[in-house]
């Protein structure tokens, strides 16, 4: 079955051995034997191409879920032992991993010692998507998004500053943000720009010419530049994201948070491991917060 996902995934039987760690004809004979234990054919093969037959494409959901729960089974095992061992692969959108997990590192190391945590960082639905597939074993998301049957631990609300170029006029209201034209935000994709237009609930939109940004890092740029002006969350500016750029920043009370979460299968077996690393995180961020306000 993993020969025949990573041939799915792959489309080539030289890439999938590579996958899998054996030899092409190790790879090709499992393929084969495989199929004629079913006695059906499941991959098309020409010199040139590789391709699935519709029989194939759904054992291979079928595999996937399978060597899921299989997985499942080895992990609530482990769990049993000591589920504060192992490798954990802890996925992170990026308006929020860079600006709260390098902070909170050391103390995740401290608590866990015999944790090993791999991070990656992607957009919402695929960090949703890794989770569901058994890729990911947590994530860490901002809400309101839609994550189905996955548990969620809710740790912070994450406000918004307006941040605009020095000596820029302040809008008056929430309409003033977008009736200059110069309100800019991340492309879609990115929650942080659906969130951000949610601050104001049909208050603001974003115009269909404004500028998109990839990242948070070239919208401060922009900014700075005095090319308009944007929202940027709490989390950010509080890691420091503006540094010494010419930017004002004003806080915004009265705008709707996004919530920071972590999220993980339903029925996992380290239910525990993922509530004290939700708590270590949350400490981090207060932490932060504290030591914000002072400055």
């Amino acid at each position: 079955m993993r020969y025949l996902i990573a041939v799915a995934d792959t489309l080539s039987f030289s890439r999938a051995a590579e996958l899998c760690f054996v030899t092409q004809p190790t790879l090709s004979a499992g393929i084969k034997e495989l199929e004629d234990r079913l006695g059906v054919q499941l991959i098309e093969r020409t010199r040139r191409s590789v391709l699935m037959t519709p029989l194939g494409e759904e054992l291979t959901e079928r595999a996937r879920e399978l060597l899921l729960g299989a997985a499942e089974i080895e992990a609530v095992a482990q769990a049993h032992k000591n589920p504060f061992e192992g490798d954990l692969k802890l996925g992170s959108i990026p308006t929020i991993g860079p600006y709260l997990l390098p902070r909170a590192l050391p103390a995740i190391r401290n608590a866990f010692p015999d944790l090993r945590v791999y991070l990656r960082e992607e957009m919402t639905e695929a960090l949703i998507d890794g989770l569901k597939a058994g890729r990911l074993d947590l994530v860490l998301i901002a809400l309101p998004f839609e994550t189905g049957a996955l548990e969620t631990m809710t740790l912070f609300d994450d406000g918004y500053q307006l941040a605009s170029p020095a000596g820029w006029p302040l809008p008056h209201g929430a309409e003033e943000l977008t009736e200059s034209g110069q309100l800019m935000l991340l492309e879609k994709g990115h929650c942080l720009q659906r969130h951000a237009l949610e601050a104001y609930p049909g208050r603001i939109a974003a115009s269909e010419d404004s500028f998109a940004a990839t990242s948070l890092t070239t919208l401060i740029a922009m900014v700075s530049e005095g090319l308009g002006i944007t929202l940027l969350p709490n989390l950010a500016i509080q890691a420091g994201v503006v540094g010494n750029t010419q930017i004002q920043l004003t806080p915004l009370p009265d705008a709707c948070p996004r919530r920071v979460a972590l999220a993980w299968r339903a029925g996992s077996a380290r239910v525990e491991v993922f509530k004290k690393l939700g708590g270590l995180l949350l400490e981090e961020h207060k932490r932060a917060s504290r030591s914000g306000t002072n400055e």
